[in-house]
């Protein structure tokens, strides 16, 4: 979220650009110190720690054009960080381990309800003229006969992460609404990916109904949407420990650039057909556009958003 959509394409191979030091193909380890180093860096002032979620197989690889982009223009070594789950990320941003990271909006809520010093950039969209923002979609089997999200009660219902935005937050508010407690009126199973999620209920042995983001639900043949609500668009964020001068440049390379100028930069990894399937351009966000997210925090109770 991901970034949302960047978790379902296969693009881009690891690249030096200019002479520059691209990003690390390897699961980056987070630094083993439990702050930002002394000049506000999660390392050091020639790299920049780069954190994310794996919401699907491919999230590594489809970050790489945005990673080449920045180590491009900052001329620092950009190391790719993935977390384990939602709750790593955020444990990692509150410890100062990671500079820019991709977050879903909870995630985002959550990390600095809980005193992560994070400054939203910007979010992705993905198509001309769309605003930042994707669906959370309650899927069934095809075969199913649910046609309503009222008729989830007493099922085997798939959730992706307690900590997802998509996944779980709004699902679980979308059914609070319709009186079913989504913890006691459901068999809640936690999938770990979107993929996943759509996975197991296309299957229908361990979930009979789900959600998941429609970036990947609409990849599988196996699931029909029942019902679906708009999510603001995940942030790209960074950490409000870095030189104000370089959170200057970050805000003015990422808060609004399309694919075009990526490219014509000299980033050749972000020409292809995968990466431009899911991106084409970033428009910016600020703290107050998540705060629907607070909202539907403070009436669900979710304590994944308690400080």
């Amino acid at each position: 979220m991901n970034l949302r959509k960047f978790v379902t394409a296969g693009a881009i191979a690891s690249a030096a650009l200019l002479g520059l030091a691209a990003c690390s193909s390897t699961t980056g380890a987070a630094p083993e110190s439990g702050a930002a180093d002394a000049t506000g860096f999660a390392v050091n002032s020639d790299t920049l720690v780069f954190g994310v979620v794996p919401d699907s197989v491919d999230t590594e690889t489809n970050y790489q054009p945005l990673m080449d982009y920045i180590a491009q223009e900052t001329g620092k070594t950009v190391e790719y960080h993935e977390s384990t789950d939602y709750a790593a990320l955020i444990e990692a941003s509150i410890a100062g381990k990671v500079d820019i990271a991709s977050f879903s909006g909870f995630t985002y809520i959550t990390a600095t309800n809980n005193g992560a010093n994070l400054i939203p950039i910007s979010s992705i969209v993905t198509e001309e003229g769309q605003e930042p923002g994707y669906y959370s979609q309650a899927i069934v089997p095809k075969s199913s006969s649910i046609t309503s999200l009222d008729q989830f009660k007493g099922l085997k219902v798939c959730f992706v992460d307690p900590s997802s935005t998509s996944g779980y937050l709004f699902p679980s508010y979308n059914l609070l609404e319709l009186g079913i407690n989504p913890e006691t009126d459901v068999t809640p199973v936690f999938a770990g990916k979107h993929d996943v999620s759509v996975q197991k209920v296309g299957e229908g042995v361990e979930c009979e109904a789900g959600f998941a983001e429609d970036s990947e639900v609409e990849k599988s043949d196996k699931v029909k949407v029942i019902d679906q609500v708009m999510v603001p668009g995940a942030p790209i964020v960074m950490s409000g420990t870095l030189p104000a001068d370089l959170q200057k440049q970050l805000e003015e390379m990422l808060s609004e650039v399309s694919i075009d100028q990526i490219v014509e930069s000299g980033v050749k990894s972000a020409d292809s057909e995968a990466f431009r399937s899911v991106f084409f351009s970033t428009e910016p966000v600020d703290d107050a556009y998540y705060d629907l997210i607070r909202d539907i925090c403070k009436k669900t109770n979710a304590k994944q958003c308690q400080a």
